[in-house]
């Protein structure tokens, strides 16, 4: 499988933010596919699920694909994958979210988007470690730049080291503005690639990140 898999040291650190970006950049020249296997927190319109994030990716890359197979497991609970699945009766498995992010891919590059931080429950008995460490795609760990990034970004990164996963960078995402320098900081401890991300410096976000992705 070819692609990349987006996660985060925590959730709302702005996963989703960052892989539409990604994801519209990548799709200005090549077939990109996006998955995103399982989403909570998902409003009810018209009858049927409205995955917000899974919508998201769908529109940047111009995918054809029907939400269905974007996102097949929709849950209306604001809570892990896992819970809200239970909550819904719903058994759901590693195996399960495995099939739903290669179903269709072939050979094309496939941007899969984890829910929550990389261990977080994502189904019964699973983390997203484990579905990352199942696809075998390269990180790309989004990390909030706020007070307490640098320990956030090196934990997540000594997590995905021991699940035998490499690092293809961390995105440090500037939300609100700060003079914490988080990024030149982080520099010392990893020598993982460190690339920023900011709504108002889109083309230097991706002048940085699309080599090592």
């Amino acid at each position: 499988m070819n692609g990349i898999f987006i996660t985060g040291s925590n959730t709302e650190v702005g996963k989703t933010t960052v892989a539409v970006e990604i994801a519209r950049r990548l799709s200005e020249n090549r077939k990109v596919r996006v998955r995103k296997p399982v989403e909570s927190d998902c409003p009810i319109v018209g009858a049927k699920f409205a995955p917000r994030d899974a919508m998201a990716l769908s529109e940047a890359c111009g995918n054809s694909e029907s939400l269905s197979i974007v996102c097949p497991y929709c849950f209306e609970l604001e809570a892990s994958a896992e819970k809200a699945s239970n909550e819904a009766g719903k058994s759901l498995g590693l195996e399960q979210l495995v099939a739903a992010c290669k179903q269709n891919t072939g050979d094309d590059f496939v941007l899969v988007e984890g829910a929550g931080g990389f261990y977080s429950p994502i189904a019964e008995q699973v983390l997203n470690a484990d579905l990352a460490s199942a696809l075998n795609l390269p990180l790309v760990v989004v990390v909030r730049d706020e007070l307490g990034a640098i320990s956030q970004a090196l934990l997540t990164i000594d997590a995905a080291h021991k699940n035998n996963l490499k690092v293809a960078c961390v995105v440090l995402n500037r939300i609100e503005s700060n003079a914490l320098s988080n990024l030149e900081a982080l520099k010392a401890y990893t020598k993982t690639p460190l690339v920023g991300f900011s709504l108002v410096g889109l083309d230097r976000f991706w002048a940085d990140i699309k080599d090592l992705i």
